[in-house]
């Protein structure tokens, strides 16, 4: 009998209090996930606890870096004493010499001296779910009341650089921010201090029968929030655009590449680099030939092929019932659900010329049609083609930097040579339809 292997460093993301949250998002498609279970209490037991963190690490034996993720709802929910217990957990697990990497992603709203000093003490690397600048993010981040959170979230994120937290913003873009890429990007990188920055596009797929109640927050404050499924070929109004979302990307590497290579980092920018560089490897699944690497596991032991898919037909299994979550991940089910990111692609895709860094975008949100008619077709095609291609240039700059051992930041010189030579009031770069003067000319402190 052949013994069980791991997928390739294969990542869990844990949700310890289910789809109980403090806030109220207006896009967030998980929080109707607690219909998937009437009647319970949302905390982690024990024993799944302890199940997760001694299965993760015998899983992960010949991973440089393992990392326990969690993410919610809201995770500190669970309070600290739970996360106390998974630093003895991993202590007791791990083998000699495996080294753990702590991750939490969180609105912030809930974290204070006591929280902070423990997360620095621990090394914990905090993700930090903001939109942009105030009325951006108020749009649609609000609270149970519908109240704004921005305060609330930048106090939080106070606290962590007080006490020295290592963090990341994770930054949705959607219609309230969507055409405004350079803003957003400048005040994350000035005002808040970002040196990691994930964008991620809101894309909420509908049916025709429920996008009246999508439109009007999913019932949020109402209670009448149906369990969100991967259907539908509809998107609500807080939906990014393709183009839009294309826009956006543009307008922040345009900035990003004159002025940041090499000290801020933008999870899209290093995914593109490592497919220009022609590695098999790449940061964000949405961009990977394939996947299924990345499982979803919720509060109960439940463990779902994704978390954009924890619905009843994903379900692999439970890791505190019966198979480990090594036997779960290499469960034919989970292989082929993510050979199917790559099966599926239809035919106009196969054939783009920037299908080696974008395959396909992700299958939730391929739900539209080939300019031939043929299904599959990923939402936000037309946006990635815009991006990709205008990026190829610089791209092939910084890979040729580094194949000959020098450092991608050579593409700032790269940039400052062709500016020099710009006219104030020729076409900006960006193709945004202003003149150099009035956009990325504009100095960012301007």
């Amino acid at each position: 009998m052949t013994a069980l292997t791991a997928p390739r460093a294969f990542h869990v993301m844990s949700k310890p209090t289910g789809a109980i949250c403090n806030l109220d998002c207006e896009y967030c498609f998980f929080l109707s996930k607690d219909e998937l279970y009437p009647g319970s209490g949302f905390r982690m037991p024990s024993d799944v606890h302890e199940a997760y963190i001694a299965q993760l690490l015998a899983a992960q034996r010949g991973v440089d870096e393992v990392v326990v993720a969690f993410q919610g709802g809201e995770p500190t929910l669970m309070g600290i004493d739970f996360f106390r217990r998974t630093l003895e957990l991993e202590r007791r697990y791990a083998a000699p010499g495996q080294r753990v990497l702590n991750t939490m992603q969180t609105n912030a709203t809930l974290l204070d001296d006591e929280w902070c000093a423990f997360l620095k003490e621990n090394d914990f690397l905090v993700g930090v779910s903001i939109d942009g600048p105030r009325e951006m993010h108020d749009a649609y981040r609000v609270d149970k009341g519908g109240k704004p959170t921005f305060d609330r979230v930048v106090r939080g994120l106070d606290a962590l650089k007080r006490h020295g937290v290592d963090w990341n913003a994770l930054t949705t873009v959607n219609a309230a921010n969507g055409d405004h890429g350079l803003r957003v990007y400048r005040f994350l990188r000035d005002e808040l201090g970002a040196t990691f920055v994930q964008l991620i596009p809101v894309v909420e797929r509908v049916t025709a029968e429920l996008l009246p109640l999508a439109e009007s927050g999913w019932g949020a404050r109402t209670g009448d929030r149906p369990l969100y499924r991967q259907q539908g070929d509809l998107v609500t109004h807080r939906t990014v655009g393709a183009a839009q979302y294309g826009r956006f990307l543009i307008d922040v590497f345009e900035e990003w590449a004159r002025h940041d290579v090499g000290d801020v980092f933008v999870s899209m920018f290093d995914t593109a680099l490592a497919h220009w560089m022609g590695m098999d490897q790449v940061g964000l699944c949405v961009h990977a030939r394939t996947c299924g690497d990345a499982v979803a596991l919720e509060h109960n032991g439940d463990l779902y092929s994704c978390d954009h898919y924890v619905e009843p037909g994903y379900l692999l299994g439970n890791i505190a019932q019966g198979r480990t979550m090594l036997e779960l991940v290499n469960l034919p089910q989970q292989k082929a659900f993510g050979q199917a990111k790559l099966d599926t692609l239809p035919q106009y895709c196969r054939s783009c010329d920037v299908r080696f860094a974008c395959n396909g975008g992700c299958p939730k949100d391929r739900f539209t049609t080939t300019p031939d008619g043929e299904p599959g077709l990923h939402y936000l095609c037309a946006g990635y083609q815009d991006f990709f291609r205008h990026v190829d240039a610089p791209m092939r700059v910084m890979a040729d930097l580094l194949r000959r051992g020098r450092d991608a930041t050579g593409l700032r010189d790269w940039y400052a040579v062709r500016d020099a030579k710009r006219a104030p009031d020729e076409p900006c770069t960006c193709a945004g339809g202003r003149t150099w003067s009035e956009c990325h000319g504009v100095d960012a402190a301007g």
